[in-house]
């Protein structure tokens, strides 16, 4: 009967006992083919399971996918909303202040925003000073249509809020915004230079609308 040897040695060059190192040579077809078949099922299993994903992948929703995706339609939503909110807004511009108002017979500042929030069903508190405690506090320079902004009331030396108005725009740095005051009721106003408003302003607020 044939057998093939196989002779190893280690660093000193030391010869292994031939006894140890030797198989039957008719082996070797059986223990190739066995090998042969067990890469060539992990190879078809590993291809399986890569086709299978892409195929799994391609039928999840594009959201699923890429949640950035619907960002932008998202954002276009909000300000076609925060645009209409605005073209409410300014049907009243010119009605008359009232102390304490919240209807078109005349209006507070608190209760103008209050009354233009509601019709567009965002629920909000009635003053001025509880309004400041919704939203997200944001730079006045990064303002844009929609958000609140609040200002102390006539005295000065106040360090709470005492008024607020809406931003209908912010184009290049000049800020816009509609408000109901006593010298003149419902009415637009531009912050930029106010010498009223720019020393009073305390904060803006971005609301999720």
């Amino acid at each position: 009967m044939k057998y093939l040897f196989f002779v190893l040695s280690d660093e000193n060059r030391t010869n292994i006992s031939l006894k140890n190192c030797f198989i039957k040579s008719s082996l070797f077809p059986k223990i190739l083919n066995l090998g042969m078949r067990f890469w060539l099922v992990l190879l078809f299993i590993i291809i399986f399971n890569l086709g299978f994903s892409q195929v799994e992948q391609a039928a999840l929703p594009a959201d699923t996918l890429s949640p950035e995706v619907n960002t932008e339609p998202l954002d276009s939503l909000k300000s076609d909303k925060v645009d209409q909110m605005i073209g409410f807004a300014k049907k009243y511009l010119g009605i008359p202040y009232k102390y304490a108002g919240s209807s078109p017979a005349g209006f507070d500042c608190s209760g103008f925003i209050n009354y233009v929030l509601k019709k567009y069903n965002f629920d909000i508190s009635r003053s001025s000073a509880s309004m400041a405690a919704y939203g997200k506090r944001v730079k006045l320079a990064e303002v844009r249509k929609g958000d609140l902004l609040f200002f102390k009331g006539s005295k000065l030396s106040s360090t709470v809020v005492g008024h607020v108005g809406m931003v209908i725009e912010n184009e290049n740095g000049i800020i816009r915004f509609i408000h109901s005051a006593n010298n003149g009721g419902v009415q637009i106003t531009t912050f930029n230079g106010s010498k009223y408003y720019v020393p009073r302003f305390i904060m803006a607020k971005r609301l999720e609308y």
